[in-house]
């Protein structure tokens, strides 16, 4: 039983026991217009067969799943999807298509750099011990290097911005009674829990009801709240949490753990995101347009692990200058 190569020139394979593969859904999506070399074959055991298959129809991947009758230029892609759940048969045809020069790797590495995201609904337990995600989380150097520009960036932005903090805090004090700043608890870095710090935007008491989602046109924002907003203003303050240790420049938002106990429940491995120091500005902040809902949380974290795994002092500064990008243009919340 096994798989057996056939052609010198491409590769084309041909099980000598077509029952190897019995119980394995196959599954094909490929538009009419699609070149051959555009295809990507994916591999999975047959019990993540139709969840794999959705997933695929949703981010509309020119694909075929599990399909073996393979007759293509060594320069395809081919994909396996938990590697430790396939079987022997599936893992020596892969291994065949290695040793003919196509080209084998994790589906879920390949979407990363397809579309720029971590696909979390495909995420499982050994691609976060096996993949870099977890070393690229961990990395104490990388730490050490972003801690000291955090620090020297959050200071220079704290001198230049200090007059409008001035003006910001007056205009809060003349529209509405309450504090100037604001703050509430977030969790952060290793689920340590801090008080995050920015200008009130909202009536005072605006949560006696319970806490509930920011929105847009959410009518607890005071006008001078709305602007600053949407100037991004309000989140100034952080610069002090930054300076603190308590957050980064760059990173995941933190969230509130009343909201993250739910969210934990429908978004998988949500609470990794904090693993690294959260941040006043991230990478889901720049890409996606703003939300409060459990679908808008679902596409954030595709960001915000994207950013964990992939994340270096350049990628900081693009994100910081798409930032600046947003503030000027006025398109916060």
């Amino acid at each position: 039983m096994g798989v057996q190569i056939m052609s010198s020139d491409g590769l084309a394979f041909r099980l000598t026991d077509p029952a190897s593969f019995e119980g394995i859904d196959s599954f094909v999506q490929v538009t009419a217009d699609e070149k051959i070399d555009d295809i990507v074959h994916v591999y999975a055991s047959a019990s993540d067969a139709a969840h794999l298959a959705k997933i695929l129809a949703r981010i509309d991947l020119p694909c075929r799943l599990n399909h073996y009758d393979v007759s293509t230029k060594a320069n395809g892609v081919f994909c396996f999807y938990r590697r430790r759940a396939l079987s022997e048969e599936q893992a020596a045809f892969l291994a065949n298509i290695a040793q003919a020069g196509g080209k084998v790797c994790n589906l879920l590495d390949y979407l990363e750099q397809r579309l720029g995201i971590v696909e979390v609904e495909l995420l499982h337990g050994d691609y976060l011990l096996d993949n870099d995600l977890m070393r690229s989380a961990l990395d104490q150097r990388f730490r050490w290097w972003k801690q000291w520009m955090d620090s020297l960036l959050a200071l220079a932005l704290l001198f230049v911005t200090l007059p409008l903090w001035l003006v910001v805090a007056l205009a809060i004090r003349l529209e509405s009674p309450g504090p100037i700043f604001f703050q509430q608890r977030r969790t952060g870095l290793f689920n340590q829990e801090f008080d995050i710090i920015k200008f009130r935007s909202m009536y005072q008491d605006a949560e006696k009801d319970g806490a509930r989602w920011a929105a847009r046109n959410d009518c607890r924002i005071t006008r001078v709240g709305a602007f600053i907003r949407r100037m991004r203003i309000d989140e100034l303050p952080q610069l002090l949490n930054v300076l603190r240790g308590e957050m980064s420049l760059v990173g995941p938002r933190p969230e509130r753990e009343v909201f993250i106990r739910d969210l934990e429940k429908q978004v998988p491995f949500y609470r990794f995101r904090h693993m690294v120091k959260p941040g006043v500005t991230g990478l889901a902040q720049v890409k996606y347009t703003y939300g409060a809902s459990l679908e808008d949380a679902m596409h954030k974290h595709r960001y915000d692990l994207y950013y964990i795994k992939y994340h270096s002092l350049w990628l900081d500064m693009k994100i910081l200058l798409q930032t600046v990008g947003i503030v000027v243009g006025a398109r916060g919340l």
